[in-house]
Order: C-alpha cells, then structure tokens, then sequence
C-alpha cells in the first residue's frame, strides 16, 4: 500500500516464522484410534442428486430432506434409491422436520419480510394440508411430535407450543428456560435444550408441567432419547452430556470434539450416535 501511494519507508525486517504461519486451530472429532472413521472410508449404497442445500431430515417410511434455498422438500424412496418427489413448502424450511399423524411437519423461517409458519404436508400426497402461524426462533433447532401433539419452540424467550393435529392449533403454552431451540419427546415427556442457560428442561406430556431443569454442558442444542438416557451435544465444547431419565442428572460426559454450529444425535442399535 505504501509503494502504490507513493510513500518512501524503509523495507521492514523479514518476518519470523511465526509471523508466516499461522497458528491452525485443534481439528475437531476425537485421536482414539477406531473411534473417528473418516469419511473417505465410507462406502455409500446410493447418492441423491439434490441441487442446493439439503439439510434437516426425517424419517418413516421414506427420507424427507429440506432445502432452503430451493424452498423445497425432498421425498427419497430407499426402496428404489429415487427422488420420489419434491414438494414446494414456505419460505427457508428450517429448524428440524418431524413425522407424526400422517403428516410431515416443517418449519419455515422466512425472511425479513416475513413469511415464517410451520407447515403440515400430507405423506400420503405431498399435499400441503395447512400453514400454521407459529415462527420458530432459530433456524438451527428442532421439534417433535408425541402424546398426541406436535411440540415446537416458537420464541426466543422460552415458549414451548403443544399444537393438537385435529385442530392445527395450539392447546398449551409451557414456559422453559430462555434460548431454547431443540425438542425432542421420549419417555412420556418433552425434552428442551437451552443453549443460553446451558439445561435441559424435562416436560411432562400429560400435565404440560416442567418436570426438572438438568444443568448440562455448556450451549446444549441438538438431542435425542434412547437407551434410557437423554443425549444433549454441547456445542460450547464439543461434548455429548448423557442424562439419566431416571434420576434426571448427568451419569456421563462424552468427550466428542465436535464444538461449534451443527451437528445431530442419534440413538439406536444400543448406541449413541453422533454427526
């Protein structure tokens, strides 16, 4: 910049080696040897062609994928590893899809001008059934459907929303900790991660009434139940907190080595998983 404006200066003294090369931050996942499987190694049994972003899933008897940009559901066959359909929804489909009551559930979050709304689409059709006026608060979090309801986070100060699926509207409003995003239901309740106030809140399904606050690791979002146990991912350090149903505490504290925005949780097979 100096020589283009015309500037005599004296050359500068020639840089160290730790001046050129930046310190690389700690790559994520774990060192055990036969814990982390790399990609590479993985040898899938198809792949879709999906042009754009593909993001949330869910499943039953097909695979439902989001796609923001395109405004589009997708609707894979496993059976004949085929696109069987894509289904124009709102605008940005975001924060989670769920199955239940023979519908897909999918939250949109809009954009400035508006547009934000959780949709019902048919899974018999891809039929759009009805537009709900709930706004979900994040665009990274997740609802659930269970105990006859569709539960969805529909601000960022703590509403939790029990939508009845006769009725598309919504029967209860239970008051959780602020800058919760994530829902998940097993075990006969609600279970909601607050990133803000690093807990898991426990909600009974039958009488819509905070059971417990757990604390758990720090910036919870994305869980799953299975196995007995809740699993929250700990975005604030990378780890998985496991949290005993039963007594309702953290029985064990996984150090995974995924910090930062993303990831999912599974259980099955016996197992946590964890992407």
């Amino acid at each position: 910049i100096c020589a283009i404006m015309g500037v005599v200066s004296q050359s500068p003294a020639p840089a160290t080696p730790q001046q050129t090369a930046p310190v690389r931050p700690k790559r994520p996942g774990v060192s055990t040897p036969g814990v982390k499987v790399p990609v590479t190694k993985l040898k899938p049994d198809a792949v879709f062609s999906l042009p754009g972003v593909p993001d949330w899933l869910a499943i039953d008897e097909h695979v439902w994928v989001s796609n923001s940009p395109k405004n589009t559901v997708h609707r894979l066959d496993p059976k004949t590893n085929t696109v069987a359909a894509t289904i124009q929804v709102g605008m940005h489909p975001c924060s989670g899809l769920a199955v239940g009551f023979g519908s897909l559930w999918v939250p949109n979050c809009g954009d400035k001008t508006g547009g934000k709304s959780v949709m019902r689409v048919s899974l018999k059709d891809g039929k759009v059934e009805a537009t709900l006026p709930f706004e979900v608060p994040e665009s990274e979090g997740g609802l659930a459907t269970g105990a006859g309801s569709v539960w969805v986070m529909t601000d960022k100060s703590g509403t939790l929303t029990r939508i009845d699926p006769a009725t598309n509207k919504a029967v209860a409003e239970i008051y959780v900790a602020p800058g919760s995003y994530a829902v998940a239901f097993g075990e006969d309740a609600v279970w909601v991660t607050s990133t803000e106030k690093n807990v898991l809140t426990r909600v009974t399904s039958r009488t819509n009434v905070v059971e417990e606050t757990i604390p758990v690791g720090p910036r919870p979002r994305f869980l799953a139940v299975g196995e007995g146990s809740v699993w929250t991912i700990n975005q604030g350090d990378g780890s998985i907190s496991r949290v005993d149903v039963k007594a309702n505490k953290v029985v064990a504290t996984v150090a995974a080595g995924i910090p930062g925005q993303g990831g999912e949780v599974g259980v099955g097979g016996g197992a946590g998983w964890v992407a």
